[in-house]
């Protein structure tokens, strides 16, 4: 087998359980430390370290001021909102729940690319969105009937909140890929990171400094893994990855975010019904065929 495609399939691997993990991470922590500070600390470790490796990488940097808007929108829909409600959703529902649904953000992509970019919508891809949605529907039905689960408007709410992240993530993609055509995607992602980190400071401030002096280890633990291995290594070996592949192909990996994730739920006492695991199963097929041309 050559080498390139083995050392990519087991960073893949690795990207999808690191994301996998970032569910957890926020489920056993989001008592302790707010979703909207938690999201912000995330970036506030990872976007200084974005912005060396950019420095260090001597390749031009800069992107002119008149990008300024859709970076902007970057920054907004890739990290703030994004990250807001998703940790939020997280939160209010269960880290097996979010991870499954988080995974429509290749419908909104399919449906806005169609939209807005006048991509092809075949048949396959309609396919896949109508089966995606099916099993949202499937999932929250199985979870709000589980008797494990204490079920109350917030865990609809929540799980509402993690599909309009999941469409705030489709809209990152659609603005990014024109920027994407001109510009390095590194670079584009490090001002991305900056901007959002930015847009969090009038929400935290000035709560965050009490928040960062009483954070237990297990919190910087969380923080950290957060910031270092989901946001800054995980985005590297996804460039390293789409450098030496084609992006459709490995993009097929990152449906192995739920499935790592549902496994992971176990070890921290979630109880998964068979109603749900088939609603996450239609939702991961449905978003293969959507990728399918």
């Amino acid at each position: 087998m050559d080498k390139n495609k083995v050392i990519s399939s087991v960073l893949l691997i690795l990207i999808s359980l690191a994301w996998a993990g970032s569910f957890i991470a926020v489920r056993l922590t989001y008592q302790e430390i707010s979703p909207i500070n938690l999201g912000f600390l995330r970036f506030f470790i990872a976007t200084p370290i974005m912005g060396l490796i950019l420095f260090l990488r001597k390749k031009k940097a800069r992107i002119p001021s008149k990008e300024l808007l859709p970076l902007s929108i970057l920054g907004l829909t890739g990290v703030t909102l994004l990250y807001i409600l998703q940790f939020i959703g997280i939160s209010y529902t269960t880290a097996s729940t979010s991870a499954v649904l988080i995974n429509t953000n290749v419908i909104f992509i399919a449906i806005l690319s169609t939209i807005f970019l006048k991509e092809k919508f075949s048949l396959k891809k309609s396919a896949g969105v109508a089966l995606s949605f099916f099993g949202v529907i499937v999932v929250i039905f199985a979870q709000m009937s589980n008797e494990d689960i204490t079920f109350s408007d917030t865990f609809l709410i929540g799980c509402i909140f993690v599909i309009l992240s999941a469409a705030c993530w489709a809209v990152y993609s659609i603005v990014g890929k024109r920027l994407l055509i001109k510009y390095d995607s590194f670079t584009v992602t490090t001002y991305a990171f900056a901007l959002g980190t930015v847009f969090f400071l009038p929400i935290v401030f000035p709560e965050i400094i009490d928040v960062i002096q009483n954070i237990s280890f297990n919190g910087w633990m969380a923080v950290l893994y957060l910031g270092l291995i989901c946001s800054v290594f995980a985005y590297l070996a996804w460039f390293y990855v789409l450098s030496k592949n084609e992006a459709g192909s490995s993009a097929v990996f990152l449906n192995l975010i739920p499935l790592f994730a549902i496994t992971l739920s176990f070890f921290v006492g979630e109880v998964l019904t068979a109603l749900f695991l088939v609603g996450a199963m239609l939702i991961i097929y449905g978003v293969y065929l959507a990728q399918k041309n």
